[in-house]
Formats: C-alpha cells, structure tokens, sequence
C-alpha cells in the first residue's frame, strides 16, 4: 500500500482540496481571501479562486509529512524572493495571518490538533482522510500507468 509520501505532492494536495471545498464545512475562506496577497514577495493576489482550499490542502500535507511543525516554520516555508529593484533579492516570509486562520479551521475540523510547545500535527481524523484519499489516489495512477502494477507487487 502506498503512503502519503509516495504519491505525487500536487495530485494528493488537489484531492484533498476539493475534498475539503466539498465536505468540510469549517474550512471556508474568509471575506478577506479575495483581496489579500500570501505574503510580502509577491505583488498581487492569488488568481485561482480556490486558492484557500489549496492552502489548507498543503498545510496538511506540509504538516504530515514535516510535523510538528509550527507557525513561524511554514511562514518560511511559504514564503519566497522579495524584490528589492536594482538591490539584492532577500527572503521574505509568508503570510502569518493566513496560515493561523487555516490552522485554526483545520483545528475546528478535527484534523490537525496542537501539541503546545512543539505546534501542530495532523489528527487522527486527519491521518484516516489523507490515507483514504491516498488510496483512492493509488487507484487512479494504477489505472493510469499499468506498469506501476508490477512494481507494487514487488514491493
């Protein structure tokens, strides 16, 4: 059976998006999200209109797989280069308030959870739905490259 680390990242994040837009009703996007920017290093916002579900979606994946992990790491993991002109690129981090308020929905909806000194890590809920839709994900690329096939039975 395959894990959540090896399926591909962008697949697994997109199923748990739509899963989240679709079944999840604490995890919504605040009257904000349509005109904020992610962080600093970018100079303007999001054109996907989804891009809230991806974020949360990622977050988890983020969180599963470098858990526990806490607010100021995934600033830095989110965040990018800022441009400074004709000056030197620097890293800036991302948005903390976006990154708090999907935590805190997360939370709400049971599938991550806090672990106080150390921050956050995904619940037992949140491990359950990440390995049903790894599943349903396995199945798929089987589907789509037959050759995987043979490479899972010599596993």
């Amino acid at each position: 059976m395959l894990s959540t680390y090896d399926v591909p990242a962008a697949k697994l994040i997109e199923k748990l998006a739509k899963h989240l837009k679709e079944n999840v009703d604490e995890v919504t996007p605040p009257p904000w999200a349509s005109i904020v920017k992610t962080g600093t290093h970018v100079q303007r916002q999001p054109e996907n209109p989804d891009w809230w579900y991806i974020r949360c979606a990622s977050l988890m994946r983020k969180i599963f797989v470098h858990g526990p992990v806490g607010v100021e790491r995934l600033r830095a993991e989110y965040g990018g280069r800022k441009d400074h002109g004709v000056r030197p690129e620097h890293s800036a981090k991302a948005s903390g308030a976006i990154i708090r308020k999907a935590l805190q929905q997360l939370e709400a909806a049971g599938l991550i959870e806090t672990l106080k000194p150390r921050g956050r890590k995904v619940a037992k809920a949140g491990r359950k739905l990440l390995n049903m839709l790894v599943g349903e994900l396995q199945k798929e690329l089987l589907k789509d490259v037959p050759e995987l096939q043979k490479y899972q039975k010599s596993v």
